[in-house]
């Protein structure tokens, strides 16, 4: 009898199990909450189980970055657990949110259901902050990472990884070889467990860079604009002399080469993958891979 009269629990929601299904039945409207002034850096401020629009409720915070918070949201008419990116109520954040809507529209209209792009379901303008809905996905490779220790991955999930950051480029339909560098370094990052170049500091970043990469092309180091001439003594890097610190001069030298830092970390398609690696990292825009380029390279067509 006790057990009977006993009040149960709610059952507790998982990524995959929507809220009650009589829960939206019992309320006959879905209100917003009250208005409420946004915080100082101009994002928006909520508690979990509000609604942001009648649409949409409110269940955890998934993420926050410099644009805004990304919140895990409940479809009620879709009856699916949606992501929702809130932009600050900034004039230039909410100026950048609308190209990148522009961008995500664009994609989504030529899709070709194998582009490996996020894909946006929905946007609105919710008390002065621009929402951009997007399919709920898992964690991010970061996350995995961090989650793990930051373990390197196996090689050929790196392969895996890297075929499908290429095909999402190559999707886009247009070629800008910083993507490209990005891409290259987030392999590496895959490959070894941490970040290629670990600095915020402009003149410790290019000693990185050359101490992995070799040296910075005397034929770029001449076409440094004024803001860049700084870090440069005639034709060479202005390094060790213009260090911040002996503590940044010692984080430089532990760096290994390229083909050591891969070396160190894998067994198979190490050359494959050293060669391809230096393809993408290549310092002149000019001689990088594309991303087809890439994909047609024989680290993805012939693993050993």
């Amino acid at each position: 009898m006790m057990e009977k009269e006993r009040i149960r629990k709610r059952p507790r929601l998982a990524w995959d199990v929507g809220p009650l299904e009589g829960e939206a039945q019992r309320a006959e409207k879905h209100v917003s909450p009250p208005k409420r002034v946004d915080d100082r850096e101009g994002h928006y401020v909520f508690s979990l189980g509000e609604n942001l629009t009648p649409r949409y409720k409110i269940l955890s915070k998934m993420g926050e970055g410099t644009f805004g918070r990304v919140l895990e949201c409940w479809d009620r008419n879709t009856r699916e657990f949606v992501a929702i990116k809130v932009i600050r109520s900034i004039s230039k954040y909410r100026d950048a949110a609308m190209i990148e809507i522009d961008v995500l529209q664009l994609l989504a209209r030529n899709d070709k259901s194998s582009s490996r792009c996020v894909q946006i379901q929905n946007w609105f303008d919710y008390r002065n902050h621009i929402c951009i809905v997007f399919e709920k996905l898992g964690p991010s490779l970061y996350d995995f990472l961090k989650r793990n220790k930051y373990c390197p991955f196996p090689v050929d999930l790196v392969r895996e990884f890297g075929r499908q950051l290429l095909e999402s480029v190559a999707c886009l339909g247009w070629s800008y070889p910083c993507d490209i560098w990005s891409v290259g370094c987030i392999l590496v990052e895959l490959c070894t467990g941490g970040a290629l170049f670990q600095t915020h500091e402009n003149l410790e970043h290019l000693a990185m860079m050359e101490r992995v990469l070799g040296p910075l092309p005397e034929h770029m180091i001449s076409k440094a604009n004024r803001g860049a001439e700084k870090y440069f003594r005639r034709t060479r890097l202005n390094w060790p002399e213009g260090a911040v610190s002996r503590e940044s001069i010692r984080a430089v030298r532990k760096l290994d080469n390229l083909k050591e830092m891969v070396y160190r970390h894998t067994e198979s398609s190490r050359t494959l993958l050293v060669d391809l690696l230096r393809g993408l990292l290549k310092y002149d825009p000019s001689e990088r891979l594309t991303a087809r380029d890439a994909l047609d390279h024989p680290f993805f067509r012939n693993p050993i």
